[in-house]
């Protein structure tokens, strides 16, 4: 089968049972996406697909076929980051960093689903990632910050 990811075609051989989460990390090798509970609880598998937050650890590879898959790694274009992992710097939105790929993602998809609009509804429609380091605070700044810069 064939993915696209961060606009780039890679032929994968897997078997049907195969998660979007293990396709990438284990096939791909690309580990930004992390395996929290595999069980779509905690948000660190969250990837973009054809523009919409998606756990990958509950979606199959094979499920996603034709659709453009955005991780965490193909945000920076070259040394020139994404707004929003800059926000996360500027804001120090992490901390142990295990979440911190799901939460950008998702961030950026909350942003563009118009989501964003006051620090409750940031909290309310990030609330599918959770940080066990509890950096929600900065988070949220981030997330807002972000909104600022990226809309018109």
């Amino acid at each position: 089968m064939t993915l696209s990811v961060n606009g780039a075609q890679h032929r994968v051989a897997v078997e049907p049972r195969v998660t979007l989460l293990d396709a990438l990390r284990e096939r791909l090798g690309l580990t930004g996406a992390k395996k929290g509970c595999d069980r779509g609880e905690c948000g660190a598998c969250t990837v973009l697909v054809d523009g919409e937050r998606v756990k990958s650890c509950l979606t199959l590879a094979v499920m996603r076929q034709g659709a453009e898959i955005t991780t965490v790694e193909g945000l920076a274009r070259g040394d020139q980051l994404h707004p929003v992992q800059e926000a996360f710097i500027r804001h120090d939105a992490f901390q142990c960093g295990g979440c911190t790929p799901g939460q950008i993602m998702s961030a950026i998809a909350c942003v563009h689903e118009g989501h964003a609009g006051s620090d409750d509804e940031i909290r309310e429609w990030m609330s599918g990632n959770i940080c066990r380091c509890a950096a929600y605070q900065n988070i949220v700044a981030a997330v807002r910050h972000s909104n600022q810069e990226m809309r018109p």
